[in-house]
């Protein structure tokens, strides 16, 4: 069973951690803690993405200023970019995150809070979804695996003219949401979700990660030969977390994809 081979990976990693897995082709999947709220770090620029497009009229012009603070903000994830589009939003990070605050309500995404902008550095269904352990951090961005694997889920949908996203006030459209997985196909980051998939043939995989000295996370989607499923796999350490989280996302991609090749390919 998915869910108790997930859950002790979950055992033996000395943290606490949260994780959202789904076939959004076939709808099985497993949840572990997923309602806990986790630091967001840059995971959040994934929202701040998809309610600068929201807001834009149109795609943005290749070679804009628009299009190269998203590539910035989303590939090599710069905190100056991301800020700058938050203040594009709203003339403020504050004022701008309240934008991207108010299109996650609008998806129904309620565990999930941008608080403000970045300090920057000079240098769905029927899986059940719950709070297990709670990690102890003050105030700040957070949010949760289960709503960023709907975020994710909501884009996905969206590019094909679907889903809430699509639907909401300030919706994406589809070519909207097309060029957005097209920038989040060409990260930067060391693997994680991607750990043990990157050489695979047939197998592409489009996340976002976010870290601080705390709390290490990724997300996104994982594409291959019978469909594509998401996933979010958050970690939490009060002492430091490390690459033991990103081999933590990995192994957790590689049993979901081996089981859903099992059911559904």
């Amino acid at each position: 069973m998915l869910a108790r081979k997930l859950r002790t990976l979950d055992r033996e990693f000395k943290g606490t951690t949260g994780f959202y897995v789904q076939s959004l082709t076939g709808g099985a999947g497993a949840a572990w803690n997923a309602k806990a709220r986790f630091p967001a770090a840059s995971t959040l620029k994934l929202a701040i993405a998809a309610t600068v497009l929201a807001e834009h009229s149109g795609v943005p012009r290749p070679g804009s200023r628009l299009d190269a603070l998203l590539r910035e903000m989303l590939i090599p994830s710069d905190d100056a970019a991301a800020n700058s589009l938050l203040v594009w939003l709203g003339g403020s990070t504050s004022s701008g995150a309240y934008h991207v605050n108010d299109l996650m309500r609008s998806i129904g995404l309620t565990d999930t809070l941008m608080y403000g902008g970045y300090l920057t550095r000079t240098i769905s269904g029927s899986i059940p979804v719950r709070v297990d352990e709670r990690p102890a951090f003050g105030v700040g961005k957070y949010t949760t695996a289960w709503d960023m694997t709907r975020l994710w889920r909501a884009i996905w949908l969206a590019s094909g003219g679907r889903g809430r996203l699509r639907s909401s006030q300030r919706g994406l459209t589809p070519a909207d949401a097309r060029y957005l997985l097209w920038l989040l196909a060409h990260v930067r980051d060391t693997p994680k979700l991607d750990t043990s998939l990157r050489n695979e043939r047939g197998v592409g995989v489009l996340h976002k990660a976010g870290w601080i000295s705390t709390a290490r996370h990724d997300t996104g989607l994982v594409f291959w030969s019978g469909g594509v499923f998401v996933a979010g796999v958050m970690t939490w350490k009060p002492y430091g977390v490390g690459v033991s989280a990103d081999r933590l996302a990995g192994r957790v991609a590689r049993i979901t994809l081996e089981r859903l090749r099992r059911k559904e390919g």
